[in-house]
């Protein structure tokens, strides 16, 4: 698993970050094309070498080609990530911070700064950069967010920005420096991909990034760096005793298998399944298959010989090693799907919708399964519910 520590002591922005992860070897033109995906023609992105405080860095300039930048609403801009779930995330939490601070639905928020063609390239860019990098797992350090005022759209505003304020819930903060060091976007997008605030962690390094903010503050280089490595293995879940139970089957009607298969599951099987083979004579037929634990195995096997014609069941020792599973719960449009994690090592793994509550999504809504099956995902990440990620407690 390759990990990702973002040192945002000196404060973070967008395009900050991303300046720092193609300085790290992401593609700049597979960053590009995903901008340009979402934003087609409206968006150019450059980088150039620059110094801060004498040190050398990256600079991600982001420019908009196109003169109208309008301010848009969450469902404006959800509409336009539809194909980029984890850049959905974090604008998700950013109109969660701004419905929060104005005392409004997040539907209903209008995104100002937050909203323009660049800030959903700086999203939409690094979220590229992370997948072309290969990152699997991303952890920060405390942020430095500045201090003073800065002016915004509502008019003159206190540092740390409301916003930045609330996206800050729970995580380390200082001021580190005058003048605003962290904007709503660079936040947003540390809190969306990050699940731990820590120094940094013990890794095997393979690259390092730096990247470069607008200004050029002396005696105080204004970059973020990222660190790219890989952690120590965690210690695998352990194995466990199970028995394979076999038997090959020619003479079935086919129309029973499914029913067949439900009650080995219900006798204690942990899996069952069907193979097609060619018997002697050349008889298609199916070999059935069902793994338990051996104390479930003399079920199991009676339910073999009671639901099928086999006159025989072959069985043999295995170990299997199996993620911790959990469930959890998201809503998509007022209705509930669950969410199926698996884990290991206090991290998520895997993480899944469950295609039985995706295909009752899809006729409540009357929409296509696969679009019902990028909302459900679109929903447990803006749960945080991704790899890497903590499961959620209990």
């Amino acid at each position: 698993m390759s990990h990702l520590w973002v040192d945002a002591t000196a404060g973070i922005a967008g395009d900050m970050l991303l300046g720092a992860l193609i300085d790290a070897g992401a593609d700049p033109v597979r960053v590009r094309a995903a901008v340009d995906a979402v934003l087609p023609g409206a968006i150019r992105i450059t980088t150039a070498e620059v110094r801060r405080a004498g040190l050398r860095a990256c600079k991600a300039e982001v420019t908009p080609t196109v003169p109208d930048q309008p301010h848009r609403t969450w469902r404006d801009i959800r509409g336009l990530l539809g194909s980029a779930p984890r850049a959905a995330a974090v604008f998700a939490r950013l109109a969660g911070a701004e419905a929060t601070v104005h005392g409004i639905p997040a539907e209903d928020v209008h995104f100002h700064e937050v909203g323009a063609l660049d800030a959903i390239a700086d999203v939409v860019g690094v979220c590229a950069a992370l997948d072309d990098l290969g990152v699997t797992t991303v952890s920060g350090s405390e942020v430095a967010v500045g201090s003073g005022t800065v002016r915004a759209a509502h008019g003159v505003l206190p540092v740390p920005a409301p916003a930045v304020a609330e996206l800050s819930r729970g995580w380390r903060i200082r001021s580190g420096g005058t003048g605003e060091l962290a904007t709503p976007t660079g936040l947003a997008l540390l809190r969306t991909l990050a699940t731990t605030c820590e120094d940094l962690p013990s890794l095997t390094v393979s690259a390092v990034g730096v990247g470069a903010g607008t200004r050029d503050t002396p005696h105080r280089p204004n970059v973020v760096r990222v660190v790219l490595g890989a952690l120590p293995a965690p210690e695998s879940p352990p194995a466990q005793e199970a028995v394979l139970l076999e038997a090959n089957v020619d003479d079935l009607d086919p129309r029973l298998w499914p029913g067949v298969i439900s009650a080995l599951l219900d006798a204690g099987a942990d899996d069952a399944w069907l193979v097609p083979i060619l018997m002697k004579k050349g008889r298609p037929a199916h070999t059935l298959t069902a793994l338990c634990s051996p104390t479930a195995a003399p079920a199991v096997r009676d339910q073999i010989f009671e639901q099928t014609t086999t006159l025989g069941v072959r069985s043999s020792p295995r170990q299997k090693t199996a993620l911790a599973r959990t469930f959890a719960r998201v809503e998509v449009d007022g209705h509930p799907v669950a969410i199926k994690l698996g884990h290991a090592a206090g991290r998520i793994v895997q993480a899944m919708p469950e295609f039985e509550d995706v295909a009752a999504l899809a006729r409540a809504l009357g929409i296509p399964q696969r679009e019902a099956l990028t909302r459900a995902t679109h929903a447990a990440a803006e749960a945080g519910l991704v790899i890497g990620a903590a499961p959620p407690a209990g």
